[in-house]
């Protein structure tokens, strides 16, 4: 499996789609893209698009996740949580296969 959601994390993917009504069809597409200050880019958002050819798809903690099979290969491994603390609040990517990220932490080296 390329990415794990944390309990945090999939309660609050959750929330979000009960709260903005999204159809049990939608599902959390997460994925890597050209940018960033270190070259890749998390992307992170709902779809409703899935195409087994192209896509994984797995269950986690009951939230539908799709992966393109080409940001796999970058994100093997990889754990989404989300922070709720004072500073700052959103999603965190925890990936094993960065060699580099940047201070922000929404873009690395592969």
């Amino acid at each position: 499996m390329a990415v794990m959601l944390s309990e945090k994390a999939a309660s609050e993917v959750k929330r979000i789609m009960q709260e903005q009504k999204l159809g049990e069809e939608t599902v959390l597409r997460v994925g890597v893209v050209g940018g960033g200050c270190s070259g890749f880019q998390y992307n992170l958002g709902f779809d409703k698009a899935f195409d087994e050819k192209v896509d994984s798809k797995f269950d986690c903690h009951g939230v539908p996740v799709v992966v393109d099979k080409k940001s796999a290969l970058y994100l093997d491994g990889t754990t989404v949580d989300f922070y709720d603390g004072l500073e700052k609040r959103g999603f965190t990517f925890d990936n094993p296969n960065a060699v580099k990220s940047c201070g922000c932490g929404s873009s690395f080296q592969a």
